[in-house]
């Protein structure tokens, strides 16, 4: 379907137009009728199909045609992270120039001063996080009685991070009439619990199976030993002339060493995780945007926050603990049509990952051997047998113990 032939207001068709916004993914041509229809929404779909435009874009079209609107705030957009209200926001801007709504983003991290100047000045959406909204809110500096419509984007990430309380208290003082609209990469038992809380009767669109990968990404597996990871990444990036690589890494001190050493191998690289403040992290994302950084080492905070269409390599330096946000990493890859390659680089204690990694994603994913690379089978036995005595050590232990508990 082209988005000429859906019923939005003629400012927004010229952006889109502006935008080589032509046709409408499955996403948008399934939520954008229910939303105008007034509809509450429950929609899954992978990352890079058009979340954001599925529910902005009516959005703004109510807003828009409203009769009598005055610049009261209508319309909330809840955030997991500081990085996806600016991508959000930008969007936002984006579809509604040469318009007169208005739109704020509120975030933690940076001064609240700017944010509640914004405010001031009139708002008919705000995109925000929990914690910088509910410090807004017990401030008196933000009403939520007037707001008609309540968006929950990234809500699985959103209960991952424990924003549970947060969102509770907000939603507490929100209309019960509202319109509400919950868009998810995931679907599961928590989210499903979630939504009965929020819903009424509404329209339920799954666009993919749970965890699917894009299928224009190309997933790589090396295998290669943990100590050489850091030279290997450094290699591939310099013989093949990858000019921005995004890289994943489970903590924020390996983030940080990581982008220190590549930067040693004559590769420029940052790193963006939740202790850096929000000016570094902007930086960070801004000059990894414009290609004056090569390399940036993230951790998972970014997973779902970079929006970047034309990049083509993802790399899990580290494998995630939690086998679904591979698939969020990986989906920083292929968007809007593009190809991409995810690259994971395995070392032979990490192979249990890999496994829980295929059993999500329902594919078997061949690891190979890069001549030069190939990991040190004498390291792999002794580690192997290493970790078979602590295994018996541990069960030895608690065989003890139980036998002392029963003397006792």
């Amino acid at each position: 379907m082209k988005f000429s032939s859906i019923p939005l207001n003629d400012s927004l068709q010229k952006n889109l137009k502006i935008l080589e916004y032509n046709q409408a993914t499955d996403i948008q041509q399934q939520a954008i009728p229910f939303i105008l229809a007034d509809n509450d929404v429950m929609a899954r779909a992978k990352t890079g199909t058009g979340k954001t435009a599925a529910f902005a874009l009516p959005i703004l079209h109510k807003l828009i045609t409203a009769v009598n609107r005055v610049n009261i705030l209508s319309t909330l957009v809840l955030v997991p992270t500081r990085e996806l209200a600016q991508q959000i926001h930008a969007s936002f801007i984006q579809y509604s120039l040469n318009t007169d709504v208005k739109i704020v983003a509120a975030f933690g991290g940076v001064s609240i001063k700017p944010q509640i100047s914004n405010l001031m000045k009139g708002v008919d959406i705000l995109i925000a996080t929990p914690g910088r909204l509910l410090d807004l809110l017990s401030n008196e500096h933000l009403s939520l009685k007037n707001l008609s419509i309540l968006v929950f984007d990234e809500a699985d990430r959103m209960l991952d991070l424990g924003f549970k309380a947060e969102v509770d208290q907000i939603i507490k003082q929100t209309p019960k009439n509202r319109q509400t609209l919950l868009f998810s990469a995931t679907f599961d038992d928590s989210i499903y619990k979630f939504s009965k809380l929020l819903l009424k009767t509404p329209k339920v669109i799954t666009i993919d199976d749970k965890n699917e990968v894009v299928g224009n990404v190309e997933q790589l597996v090396y295998s290669v030993d943990a100590d050489r990871k850091r030279e290997l990444l450094s290699y591939l990036i310099g013989s093949k002339n990858w000019q921005q690589v995004l890289i994943f890494t489970r903590t924020k001190k390996t983030a940080d060493e990581l982008a220190k050493e590549i930067c040693k191998d004559g590769i420029k690289a940052q790193s963006i995780h939740g202790d850096k403040s929000q000016g570094a992290r902007d930086k960070a994302l801004l000059d990894f945007k414009l290609g004056k950084v090569r390399a940036l080492v993230a951790t998972d905070v970014a997973a779902r926050g970079i929006d970047i269409v034309d990049l083509e390599y993802v790399v899990n330096y580290e494998l995630p603990f939690v086998a679904e946000d591979y698939v969020h990493r990986i989906g920083r890859t292929g968007r809007a049509g593009k190809s991409g390659l995810a690259l994971s680089l395995v070392a032979p204690n990490e192979e249990w990952l890999l496994t829980a990694i295929e059993k999500v994603i329902d594919d078997r994913l061949l690891q190979q051997w890069l001549p030069g690379y190939e990991p040190d089978l004498t390291k792999t036995e002794t580690l192997k047998r290493s970790e078979s005595k602590k295994k018996v050590r541990k069960q030895a232990l608690q065989k003890n113990t139980v036998k002392g508990r029963r003397r006792r």
